[in-house]
């Protein structure tokens, strides 16, 4: 038996509750998290192999779905851990050079958010997808208060009010699911949906609806996104690159949760939520690229630019066909790792500024390495635009060429293109500003840390590997869009395989 699916989680788990209880120094503290941490790497990578097999089903004390609680794994679950776990290793390498140290239990946070991330990409129960959410929500918002700052206080506690509200929302939802179907397995409430009383439909798709106002505030969609830039440009450095994997969060819950549940074969539900999320995403796309020509400062310019890829991936989940889930999926890795290196970068100009300057975008002192810093931003900023040969310009073709002829991709392409265009200007209004209106005076802050631009590389480089790997890379995203288009897989796995986990009850 395989006790594999059940360890993204508990190795998180454990180090966080470890962590949390240990009285050792902050260089054991940071030990042990980097290496719970860089565990991930290994374990995503052994079931990104054993998912291209098939559909694993870990059922926690080997009770039989759909009574017991059971963990899936399936080719897009565990290519977001493989992403989820090389973005937080980069934020880790980056935080343990001081950053952790500004507040008290960064590390157990760290982990309990890792935690909360992974069960839910993991997790094949609809309440036990709410419980994961919490846990990386409750993490959050510790995180986010990490360090001094009045306007991190006034950000959290926008946050916090908000996804409180998410949050009950979240479980009116599933009350009124359960109330109905009688299970909360996701895999068997997608086949009670699907054999549903007519007059209990209405109920059910009101349910439905509410589950995607929730997600939607999770994933940052017009008009729920106003939270998003005040956070993350609050947020430090490590903090907000993690962040980066959380609207992915809820982006996939909407993928998961709208073919499974209400996807092509549940009756007059089908593809309910299709209809709602294509004029949010182009509404989404154009915002978020306003409020990035508006930012005053390159952590809120940055933020903007994660509702913008936001935007971008709700488009190609509203086409709803394999090609746009593909290309979807190939920009959600692009999106996740370039905008966390953004993030890290943000930090390091931060740093060496000095508290006058910081990261706005005025003219200000002059910055050590110049070409190295100057190269690096441009880089970052070339693969978020998306120009060819970056990852970013392949992810973009690719969901222009899967929108085909007619009004749909008239919308699309103007919405990406003009998108794309304001975030040029934006980025490069920044570029000239940071590195070209410079004063004679030195800068006042830190020295650049080898380290924490080698977190920045890290995961800058993901963006041409992406395309020097992108044949295979495809192959295996062109297969994960087709099984999620096919339902009947997953429901097969969960409700017709043994459980592999636990002892018989």
């Amino acid at each position: 038996m395989s006790h594999l699916p059940i360890l993204p989680v508990l190795v998180p788990m454990f180090a966080g509750a470890l962590l949390l209880v240990l009285g050792a120094s902050m260089d054991t503290k940071r030990a042990l998290s980097l290496l719970a941490t860089f565990l991930q790497i290994p374990l995503a990578a052994m079931l990104l192999v054993e998912a291209g097999q098939g559909i694993s089903v870990y059922a926690l004390g080997n009770w039989m779905p759909p009574f017991g609680i059971v963990l899936v794994v399936d080719r897009l679950s565990a290519l977001l851990l493989l992403v989820t776990a090389v973005l937080a290793s980069a934020a880790l390498i980056y935080a343990v050079r001081g950053d952790d140290a500004a507040g008290r239990n960064f590390h157990p946070l760290f982990q309990f958010q890792l935690m909360g991330i992974n069960g839910a990409f993991l997790t094949g129960d609809l309440f036990n997808l709410f419980v994961f959410f919490e846990i990386l929500l409750i993490s959050s918002y510790a995180l986010l208060l990490h360090g001094a700052g009045s306007a991190r206080v006034r950000a959290g506690l926008h946050y916090l009010l908000l996804n409180l509200t998410g949050s009950a929302l979240f479980l009116i939802a599933v009350g009124t699911l359960y109330g109905v179907t009688g299970t909360l397995n996701m895999a068997d409430m997608a086949l009670k949906v699907r054999a549903l009383d007519p007059a209990d439909a209405p109920l059910v798709g009101a349910a439905g609806m509410l589950l995607l106002v929730v997600f939607g505030l999770k994933t940052a969609v017009f008009p729920l996104y106003f939270w998003l830039p005040r956070a993350y440009a609050a947020a430090g450095a490590p903090v907000a690159a993690l962040f980066a994997i959380m609207t992915k969060v809820g982006l996939y819950s909407i993928l998961r949760v709208y073919t499974l549940i209400f996807g092509a074969e549940a009756g007059e539900l089908a593809n309910m939520a299709l209809h709602w999320l294509w004029p949010l995403a182009l509404v989404t796309l154009l915002l978020g690229a306003i409020g990035a020509l508006a930012a005053s400062t390159l952590s809120a310019l940055t933020a903007y630019l994660v509702v913008v890829s936001v935007g971008t991936m709700l488009a190609g989940l509203a086409l709803g066909t394999a090609e746009a889930l593909q290309a979807t999926l190939f920009y959600l890795i692009h999106s996740t790792w370039i905008t966390g290196a953004m993030f890290l970068f943000t930090g390091i100009i931060q740093r060496i500024r000095g508290p006058r300057f910081s990261a706005r975008l005025v003219s200000g002192p002059q910055l050590p390495f110049p070409m190295l810093m100057g190269g690096v931003f441009f880089l970052i900023a070339m693969s978020i635009v998306g120009m060819p040969p970056l990852s970013g310009f392949l992810g973009k073709l690719m969901l222009l060429g899967a929108a085909g002829q007619g009004n749909a991709a008239a919308w699309l392409y103007a919405a990406v293109l003009g998108s794309g265009l304001l975030g040029l200007v934006a980025l490069s209004r920044a570029g000239s500003t940071l590195f070209w209106r410079q004063t004679d005076q030195a800068a006042s802050g830190e020295p650049v840390d080898g380290a924490r631009m080698g977190a920045v590389v890290l995961l800058l480089l993901g963006s041409p590997l992406l395309v020097v790997l992108a044949g295979p890379l495809l192959g295996y995203l062109g297969q994960t869009a087709e099984q999620l288009l096919l339902p009947q897989i997953y429901i097969d796995a969960v409700l017709s395989q043994v459980p592999v986990g636990g002892a018989t009850p």
